[in-house]
């Protein structure tokens, strides 16, 4: 998202908008921030006056329930035929980020299909009951499919050095 200094949308991608109506719960828009993220460029607004000088980001976590955690990230947007700088709001589903890193990774690795699904839940944060039940497994087949898909990462990353 790129906004004014005043919470104003100058633009927005698609996901951003999606995320956006997550945190407003469904209810329309209205080109308004919701107040979880215009926090977060307040506080960016506030360091302007601190740091003047200094690139500044400001992180956050904005947690829904435990399966919607969005990662916040602002910063100013100086262009040059602008007469204000901009703030860039960048907008993330932690969740999604963590899937994608994790299919990454098991492609990185070779992973085996059922590797892969069970690299993907435990990157999650899922336990091995949690995993094993997601997918229909023992939950011995879990830590066996975790073992391998260690000796496998291990190995790559031993290639890497």
């Amino acid at each position: 998202m790129i906004l004014t200094r005043d919470g104003e949308w100058v633009h927005s991608n698609y996901i951003a908008h999606q995320i956006c109506q997550q945190l407003n719960q469904g209810k329309p828009l209205a080109k308004t921030v919701p107040q979880p993220i215009w926090r977060v460029c307040q506080a960016l607004i506030d360091s302007r006056s601190v740091f003047p000088r200094h690139p500044v980001v400001i992180e956050s976590e904005i947690t829904l329930s435990r399966s919607q955690v969005f990662r916040v990230r602002a910063r100013w947007l100086e262009l040059d035929n602008a007469q204000h700088p901009y703030l860039i709001v960048m907008l993330e589903d932690y969740h999604q980020s963590l899937q994608n890193q994790a299919i990454a990774e098991a492609h990185q690795y070779g992973l085996t299909p059922r590797q892969t699904e069970v690299w993907i839940l435990r990157r999650a944060g899922l336990s091995y009951q949690e995993i094993a039940a997601e997918l229909w497994i023992a939950k011995n087949t879990v830590k066996k499919h975790l073992k391998d898909s260690y000796a496998k990462r291990d190995a790559v990353l031993e290639l890497e050095e």
